[in-house]
């Protein structure tokens, strides 16, 4: 009869590493863009994929694909 670790099936389905959203706002030219953040902070992510001006998904300080530009709401609770 096989153990099933039940806390290590849950940690399997979350995937790894830090995920964030952000608009590109200009190309290095070496491979890596500029993106700045909810909160205005700018970073340098690689890829160069995604046009200036258009959001982008990124994960592990990499652009990973397009995001949709969606209406966002705040709300205090």
């Amino acid at each position: 009869m096989s153990t099933t670790n039940i806390w290590q099936r849950f940690k399997a389905l979350i995937p790894e590493g830090v995920r964030i959203v952000a608009t590109i706002t200009g190309h290095n030219g070496n491979g890596t863009s500029q993106a700045e953040l909810r909160d205005g902070s700018v970073i340098t992510v690689k890829g160069e994929s995604i046009s200036v001006g258009q959001k982008a998904f990124i994960q592990d300080s990499e652009i990973k694909g397009t995001v949709p530009s969606l209406a966002e709401y705040e709300a205090e609770v």
